[in-house]
């Protein structure tokens, strides 16, 4: 065969096994029945439809999609209201009066795929006749750093592929949104659960949005949302499944009610969305590079026995000034929080301590300072401090979106 001559099909056939067809367009199609699967072009390698394949680092633009990462709680019982952070990091659940919950780190996941946790929804009260208003929502925020690569607002947005495990006793129809928070444009998608308590992947591409550029800064941007119970307020128009300035009555309809029955639940996991039209394999990350890009969101000190958290100096004999330093820069300067009074210790002078309370200030993404009075034994002006939380009692550090 000529030099300039190449295989430019493989195609490997159920009744001839491998078949090559040479030409010389310089282009290679690899083949499972005579249908083509990927390409090798002079740009690299692409799928059947030309979209360019790639495993890079990163590619994964949700966070915690495996779910791994549960900093405040692995389980939160009695949810009826409020839209906050409950269990696993990085997803947010919006209940508005649509039954009770329990949400769980679950360890029910889909056999051989290489997760160990699944995000559990159960409902513990039923509402069978969901108010107009009334929600519930699992989703993830992004900041707008982190979706750029979206060229969302322009001539060249790109499209997202949204794949994930689901599991659930009722099937039907469930709607997954993104929505433009700045812009106030929103896209929805169905998919169905087509099996009983069986673990499902699904696969949804959403077309890019011309319209609606991101800021490139910290503020929240885009929101990927599961809907899982829903009033009419939501359902009463046609679902929006092209990017379009936001209507409530397009955003859901067709969404099964969860909510209907105690003997309901949804598991997921293996969450991913990734630029293109195709659904690569998960993006698995080491355990402490998960917990890395959650603790730019959210932080947590404390534990059921004392935990050194820093040093200080007695600044006067009633208060102690210390640093606290942040593992990861921050996505903005946090909101910090204690539980109660009394839950510090400060240790001097090789054999005395003291409790006390007190609050952070000269607060940054990076570090925050301490400044504690109302000890139970005075200090010495000057003097270092070793600094313990008391067991039990926790330091809890925001920046969610």
């Amino acid at each position: 065969m000529g030099g300039s001559i190449m295989a430019s099909t493989i195609n490997s056939d159920t009744s001839n096994g491998l078949i090559l067809t040479p030409d010389t367009t310089g282009e290679i199609e690899l083949q499972s029945a005579g249908v083509t699967k990927a390409k090798i072009t002079s740009s690299g390698l692409q799928n059947a439809s030309g979209s360019a394949i790639t495993s890079q680092a990163g590619q994964n633009l949700i966070i915690n999609g495996d779910m791994a990462i549960a900093q405040r709680a692995t389980s939160v019982t009695g949810i009826t209201t409020g839209n906050t952070y409950r269990t696993v990091d990085r997803w947010k659940s919006d209940v508005i009066t649509s039954g009770t919950w329990t949400q769980t780190q679950d360890t029910d996941v889909p056999l051989g795929q290489g997760f160990a946790e699944s995000l559990k929804m159960d409902c513990t009260t039923a509402n069978t006749s969901v108010g107009a208003n009334d929600r519930v929502l699992l989703g993830q925020r992004f900041e707008g750093f982190n979706v750029q690569t979206l060229a969302k607002g322009t001539s060249a947005a790109k499209p997202v592929t949204l794949s994930f495990w689901v599991k659930s006793n009722k099937t039907g129809t469930y709607i997954v949104e993104l929505f433009d928070s700045p812009n106030g444009r929103q896209i929805s998608k169905s998919y169905t659960i087509s099996v009983a308590d069986t673990w499902e992947k699904k696969t949804i591409t959403y077309e890019g949005d011309t319209s609606g550029v991101f800021p490139n800064n910290n503020s929240l941007t885009l929101l990927v949302q599961f809907w899982l119970a829903v009033g009419s307020t939501y359902t009463s128009g046609t679902l929006n499944t092209s990017w379009a300035v936001n209507d409530n009555a397009n955003r859901a309809v067709g969404q099964v009610n969860l909510a209907d029955s105690t003997s309901n639940y949804i598991n997921i996991t293996g969450v991913q969305l990734e630029v293109g039209t195709t659904a690569t394999p998960f993006e698995n990350l080491q355990y402490g590079q998960q917990l890395a890009l959650c603790q730019r969101y959210y932080q947590q000190y404390g534990s059921s026995s004392t935990t050194p958290i820093g040093a200080g100096v007695w600044f006067t004999t009633t208060q102690v000034l210390g640093l606290l330093t942040f593992p990861v820069i921050m996505r903005t300067a946090p909101t910090i929080t204690t539980t109660g009074t009394g839950w510090i210790k400060a240790y001097r002078d090789g054999s005395s301590n003291a409790t006390g309370s007190g609050f952070f200030d000269s607060i940054a993404n990076h570090s925050a300072r301490f400044n504690m009075s109302g000890w139970s034994v005075a200090g010495t002006a000057g003097m270092g401090a070793y600094l313990q939380l008391i067991a039990d009692k926790y330091i809890f550090i925001s920046a969610e979106l």
